[in-house]
């Protein structure tokens, strides 16, 4: 697995302020740590987000697979990977608790944490993450470090959560990476709303097959390209055009699994965001 180990000079530090590391928002923030600043082994990721409309970089498996859960939940706003966290406060906090500040050769290092995320949610506007591995938990030094951040994002008012693989379902997982690309199509109202009918007609006729043995039949029945069909069903399940529990594997699902979504909710947000 990728971990994070890097060691920057007090001079880089500065550079990379200056740069803009770890500020700007939307598309134009830029996160502290970049895949280019790491060892090239490793499972580093660099996938584009549909929210923000830039690349992301992530670190390990379970950095993608937690960014791919807040991707696809409809109350996250904003994802800002690779947080940096203000120098001169975890390093008060470091003091304060008894703690040592990550430094490397004389030079204080700049924590982050893995996620700052945005929401719509009234009750919990905004919150940061730190995804690890649940065998990292067991290292000491791991503990003390993340003792920081967490009286960090605490001093600042904004919820702070440990995420580990245990908390991901691997099916949960497969299915958002199954959907998630299916995003990328440009769509348009009309498309929706025929696809919807169209889909929910066919799906109702043959509610014994799973949607991919209808995919199939329906590629064959109107002479489509292989794989056309269930490209568009997974274009409406990843809009949620159709709902359905994201721990049943993808490649079970049947009619039956699926219901209607907000459809109405959906084309008025898709005719918002192309304005």
């Amino acid at each position: 697995m990728a971990t994070k180990k890097y060691s920057n000079s007090d001079v880089k530090n500065q550079k990379w302020i200056k740069e803009g590391r770890g500020s700007g928002r939307g598309k134009d923030y830029l996160p502290w740590l970049t895949v280019r600043d790491l060892p090239s082994s490793g499972r580093s990721h660099r996938i584009f987000g549909h929210k923000s409309q830039r690349t992301h970089h992530l670190f390990s498996d379970l950095e993608l697979a937690v960014f791919f859960y807040l991707e696809f939940e409809e109350d996250t706003v904003e994802i800002r990977e690779q947080f940096p966290l203000r120098l001169e406060e975890t390093r008060a906090l470091a003091e304060k608790s008894g703690i040592a500040h990550p430094s490397y050769q004389g030079a204080l290092q700049i924590m982050s944490s893995d996620f700052l995320v945005n929401t719509n949610s009234v009750a919990i506007p905004k919150f940061a993450l730190q995804a690890k591995y649940s065998d990292a938990l067991q290292d000491q030094r791991t503990i003390e470090k993340l003792e920081i951040e967490r009286r960090y994002w605490q001093a600042k008012g904004i919820p702070w959560m440990i995420i580990t693989e245990q908390e991901i379902p691997r099916v949960m997982f497969e299915n958002i990476a199954w959907l998630y690309p299916a995003l990328s199509e440009d769509i348009t109202l009309l498309d929706i709303s025929e696809r919807v009918d169209f889909y929910s007609y066919q799906l109702s006729r043959k509610a014994d097959l799973n949607i991919i043995e209808i995919a199939k039949s329906l590629d064959v029945a109107y002479e489509l390209e292989p794989g056309q069909s269930l490209l568009e069903i997974r274009g409406l399940l990843a809009r949620r055009c159709f709902l359905f529990d994201l721990l049943i594997p993808s490649r079970k699902l049947k009619p039956s699994d699926l219901k209607i979504g907000d459809i109405k909710g959906i084309m008025e947000n898709l005719r918002v965001s192309n304005q």
